[in-house]
């Protein structure tokens, strides 16, 4: 095995769902710029990033997102830094963001854009991704797992846990954020938290299925 691949290995193995943090320590402004940009670097459907990454370091409403988190309890009161993930909405060829990305973020010149409109529009029929808003929510919601997915094994390469949440009351996280003016619920949709830090105590050793159990070659 070369060293990467240990590296790699090490990392997976030491990242766990941290429930509780150290909460005299907190990660360092580089090592979290490391993590959000690993979010922000992440691959989505079509290069479309339907996705935007809140911050919440404010203790007065980290309390109020507790009252309505019963997944985030510990982690809301001892994390160095909170996350919630948002997932656009209503992402269709034709929307103000799609026509933003295209034009302006990918630059296509204006004579590629029907055929790259018509590809995009195929492949959400075909997937039925477009059949209504809330198919569409859920793509792209699906989308913010990758970034997700990638600032925490960023953040366990940097030896800093973390802990992804769903342990929450969509309707109403939706409702506080939108009432607190803090999501312009026209546009986006929370889509699910993560909290990082440095574990408070050691956790029990990880306990996974084989690749016998879960990989079949077709060869």
């Amino acid at each position: 095995m070369t060293q990467m691949q240990q590296t790699i290995l090490d990392a997976f193995n030491f990242r766990h769902a941290t429930k509780r943090f150290d909460a005299n320590k907190k990660i360092s402004e580089s090592d979290f710029n490391t993590i959000l940009e690993a979010g922000r670097l992440s691959p989505s459907s079509l290069g479309l990033e339907p996705w935007k990454f809140v911050v919440i370091q404010n203790r007065e409403i980290r309390d109020k997102l507790k009252a309505i988190s019963w997944g985030a309890q510990g982690q809301l009161d001892t994390a160095s830094h909170f996350v919630l993930i948002l997932a656009r909405k209503n992402v269709t060829s034709q929307s103000d963001y799609v026509q933003h990305m295209i034009r302006n973020v990918k630059k296509y010149s204006e004579a590629s854009i029907p055929a790259t409109e018509k590809k995009f529009d195929d492949f959400q029929t075909n997937f039925h991704i477009n059949d209504n808003e809330q198919s569409l929510l859920d793509w792209a919601r699906k989308q913010t797992y990758i970034a997700l997915g990638n600032m925490m094994t960023s953040a366990a390469l940097l030896n800093i846990d973390s802990c992804p949440i769903e342990g929450f009351d969509l309707d109403a996280v939706t409702q506080f954020l939108t009432d607190e003016g803090l999501i312009d619920d026209t546009n986006f949709a929370p889509s699910v938290m993560v909290a990082f830090g440095y574990r408070e105590t050691e956790p029990k050793a990880k306990v996974r299925q084989t690749q016998d159990d879960i990989v079949e070659w077709l060869e």
